[in-house]
């Protein structure tokens, strides 16, 4: 396996690794990141959804689909305000993590459908030097400041209808908060020390997943009045826990 962070090959007899541990990662008030459980009785945190100002997968304009976005810069997303951040403090010491990783959220939402996208993310410092261009090369249109960068490193989208199989599509009750259990692509992926690890929460991501309407319709024949607005919740008490998690690498 292909170690990014480090940057190294790592031989392992088996996948996922034999050794690598749970470690839980709960999401907490003021956008924190913690592997503590929460233990307010209550708490959520809220952003208003709109399938007709989607949040776009690259923070510039292009045309077509770019595979740029594999590597976007995330900072655009995370100060729109139907993006739910969640970032650790600033790491100690090499975090290695190998193999799937669970997502387990509590939410609710307005409508009767809606989709949740989950993006993990590496935080760099903010003093984490940008390389130089080569001489006579002229800067890219995106060109990117690596202090504070915000790595994509993993997303996955549920569309929530089908949170109970695919088979049988089921709707939403409105305003009733509801599990989600999914699960990102694997990863193996080292967190250096000084980044953070951080969560963004969204409901569209246009136009790598097509639009929601965010009410129970079959989305292939949706009428334009079908495309509704909707107030998504994702809970973070301790009766309704949201978190992530990962498998931790000595």
């Amino acid at each position: 396996m292909f170690l990014t962070g480090l940057n190294e090959w790592r031989n392992l007899s088996e996948w996922p690794p034999k050794d690598a541990k749970p470690l839980t990662f709960y999401f907490r008030g003021n956008s924190k990141l913690s592997n503590d459980a929460p233990t307010e009785a209550s708490g959520f945190d809220e952003y208003l959804s709109d399938p007709n100002r989607p949040v776009p997968y690259i923070g510039y304009t292009a045309r077509g689909m770019n595979g740029d976005y594999m590597t976007e810069d995330q900072r655009f997303a995370a100060q729109l305000p139907d993006v739910l951040v969640y970032e650790t403090e600033s790491l100690k010491e090499d975090l290695i993590i190998a193999g799937p990783i669970k997502v387990n959220l509590n939410v609710s939402t307005t409508g009767t459908d809606s989709d949740f996208v989950v993006k993990l993310v590496d935080v760099y410092p903010s003093d984490y030097p940008t390389p130089p261009l080569p001489q006579g090369h002229p800067p890219a249109p995106n060109a990117v400041k690596m202090g504070g960068y915000q790595q994509l490193v993993r997303g996955e989208v549920l569309r929530g209808r089908f949170r109970k199989s695919f088979e049988k599509p089921e709707a939403f009750e409105p305003n009733r908060p509801t599990p989600l259990t999914f699960q990102l692509p694997d990863i193996c992926h080292t967190f250096r020390p000084g980044h953070k690890i951080m969560v963004q929460i969204q409901s569209t991501w246009f136009p790598l997943v097509d639009r929601n309407p965010q009410t129970f319709v079959d989305i292939a024949r949706a009428q334009e009045a079908d495309f509704r607005k909707a107030t998504q919740r994702v809970y973070r008490s301790k009766e309704m826990p949201s978190r992530l998690v990962v498998q931790l690498m000595p």
